[in-house]
């Protein structure tokens, strides 16, 4: 009889009513597979993304592109990992992580040091190797620039911000609340922008004596890109990497050069983190910097996994801060 394992399932798309806990089997174990008991998965956007069908993802499926846990049993081919070690993941790969234990390619782990606890991983791989690749290649960052970071709260937000510090750059982030402004700042924003009081891109000209930023980074989509584009300086870059509020709607080209000669891009991790080698380099890089205090990691929430819809409500609604995890005992 197949090995089975408890997952959460999405046989259709919607709200979070359809993520659905049940018994699934588990796969074959190849030869350059690993087997991994789950201890802590990851919450992201890129999950409701999925769940609704914005990012279509052939059903049924098991969300989850993070997570952390224990190696039960490696392939024949395996030589660097073995039974009993500990690793994480990011999401360079297929969705999968809302279960208990699950077989992936012995490539997409990497080995985790002693002093980074499972949750924390699973709350900073794919948030962490997103602000790595967007900081570092996307847009080289470097000390006096300035940096508009919507959602500065959030998961992303919270490690960008201090990523960006210990960078040397001039942090404006955006949120919601004066809680979330006091929590941004904390972690690293010099100045905060209330969204939803203050016009965004008239408070950026005023923070930049009319000169405008460098970069935005922007995961909120529909709803900010207007102010992402108007709070650039001439050849400045927006990097939109999320639709919280929606896609961002078509427009003309001829609208960037009209605002300065902007630069637009819409980056992914799959696009930086393509093969073993690059993909390990990025991962590594996130845990030196968890390692060695560049940034700690904000879990402000946790579940067991069999809460997911609450979950997902609690991430969508915005009333979470930091990075949300599923513990799995």
């Amino acid at each position: 009889m197949p090995a089975m394992t408890g997952a959460i399932v999405v046989r259709e798309t919607g709200g979070p009513e359809v993520l659905e806990w049940t018994e699934i089997e588990l796969g074959k174990l190849g030869p350059g597979d690993v087997l991994l008991r789950h201890k802590a998965v990851g919450l992201n956007f890129i999950d409701v993304y999925q769940r609704t069908g914005l990012y279509p993802v052939e059903l049924p499926f098991t969300p989850g592109m993070e997570g952390a846990g224990v190696v039960e049993e490696v392939g024949a081919e395996v030589t660097d990992l073995q039974a009993g070690d500990r690793v994480a993941y990011t999401g360079n790969g297929p969705a999968g992580a809302y279960a208990e234990a699950r077989v992936l390619p012995a490539s997409r782990l990497v080995p985790l040091p002693d002093v980074v606890d499972d949750s924390t991983a699973a709350g900073v791989m794919l948030k962490g190797c997103t602000v790595e690749y967007l900081i570092h290649r996307t847009f080289s960052v470097k000390a006096g620039h300035w940096v508009l970071l919507h959602a500065a709260a959030g998961g992303v937000g919270l490690i960008a911000c201090q990523w960006l510090r210990a960078i040397g750059a001039k942090v404006i982030g955006t949120v919601g609340s004066e809680t979330k402004a006091e929590l941004a700042k904390r972690h690293g924003c010099t100045h905060v922008i209330l969204y939803r009081e203050e016009d965004v891109a008239a408070r950026v000209r005023e923070l930049t004596d009319g000169r405008g930023v460098d970069v935005v980074y922007d995961s909120v989509g529909k709803d900010t890109f207007e102010a992402s584009l108007d709070s650039l300086c001439p050849r400045g870059m927006l990097v939109s990497f999320g639709n919280a509020s929606g896609p961002v709607e078509p427009f003309s080209p001829l609208l960037l050069a009209q605002k300065g000669g902007l630069f637009v891009t819409r980056p992914a991790l799959r696009h930086y983190y393509t093969d073993r080698e690059e993909s390990r380099a990025g991962c590594k890089a996130v845990l030196d910097a968890v390692v060695d205090g560049t940034i700690t990691v904000p879990v402000h929430q946790t579940y067991p996994l069999r809460d997911v819809q609450q979950a997902h409500r609690e991430l969508e609604a915005r009333n979470t801060t930091g990075s949300t995890v599923f513990v799995i005992d």
